[in-house]
């Protein structure tokens, strides 16, 4: 369609957990929503189901989500009626309280998702394939992706989907090994999926403390990610953790926080690094 907006696809990975990802998705969302104007589609494809959480969304009661992305008939009769018509099923979105912040929930039941479709000769493009077909997708600047915590279809099918991936690496010495991984994951897919677009925007350091391993480890990820690495280092902020408890992201509850500047800095550093001047890695 001439005209038609593409949004920024854009996944938070890393295949270790405790990398600060749900956070840093849910309150780079929430500046671009509220201090940018941006229209932003949160999708937490992790089964813990943190996401929406954090953001004040009871999922117990939600009536659509992520693993309505993955399978081709969901139950309910509604949903039964639109695969009889032919008729695709709109994106299981929720409008969270924020303006111009939807978010697609996730559940314990996503990670069930793979094992309905044993028969699909392409299950790791199914998300893909969904985004792809959503005309609703053209209503947002942003679709940023709250990913697994390890590799497997789920994460496979993410990777597919976006074409940047944010890396947030705590700052200890086993991230390191994570981002090796994932560099390599990154480079597979791009080569067995024929998605050379897929590329990393940006690398985070999260979980900053002045400690000698965290220093080394920091000077080491500028040294690899000279490009990548983000300006904004994220430390412990006992407000982002008060704020989220709460329901709440950081600009609602604490704006003026060391932390709510932090992020800030950090979404207005990723909307500025658009595609055509991010490196390939």
């Amino acid at each position: 369609m001439v005209g038609a907006v593409i949004p920024r696809r854009i996944a938070l990975l890393n295949e270790k957990g405790g990398s600060a990802k749900t956070t840093l998705v849910a309150n780079l969302g929430a500046y671009l929503a509220l201090h940018r104007g941006r229209r932003v589609l949160a999708i937490d494809m992790d089964p813990q189901g943190q996401l929406g959480k954090v953001l004040g969304i009871d999922t117990r009661r939600a009536r659509h989500s992520a693993i309505e992305l993955l399978l081709d008939t969901v139950l309910g009769d509604a949903s039964l009626d639109r695969a009889r018509s032919g008729d695709a099923a709109p994106l299981p979105a929720i409008a969270s309280r924020i303006p111009n912040l939807d978010v697609v929930v996730a559940t314990k039941a996503l990670g069930l998702a793979p094992a309905f479709e044993r028969d699909d000769p392409d299950p790791s493009g199914r998300l893909m394939r969904r985004l792809d077909a959503a005309p609703e997708l053209e209503r947002y600047d942003f679709v940023l992706v709250d990913s697994p915590p390890s590799f497997g279809v789920l994460t496979l099918n993410v990777l597919r989907a976006v074409d940047e991936v944010v890396v947030p690496v705590p700052l200890t010495f086993l991230a390191l090994d994570g981002c090796a991984e994932l560099e390599r994951t990154i480079a597979t897919v791009r080569a067995r999926y024929q998605h050379p677009e897929l590329r990393i925007t940006m690398v985070v350091p999260t979980f900053y403390r002045r400690t000698r391993m965290a220093e080394e480890v920091l000077a080491t990820l500028r040294q690899r990610f000279a490009k990548e690495i983000a300006h904004s280092v994220v430390g412990f902020h006992v407000k982002i953790d008060e704020a989220q408890s709460r329901g709440l992201s950081i600009f609602e509850y604490a704006p003026k926080d060391r932390g709510a500047q932090l992020l800030g800095a950090l979404a207005q550093e990723l909307e500025a690094r658009s595609p055509s001047r991010t490196p390939t890695t």
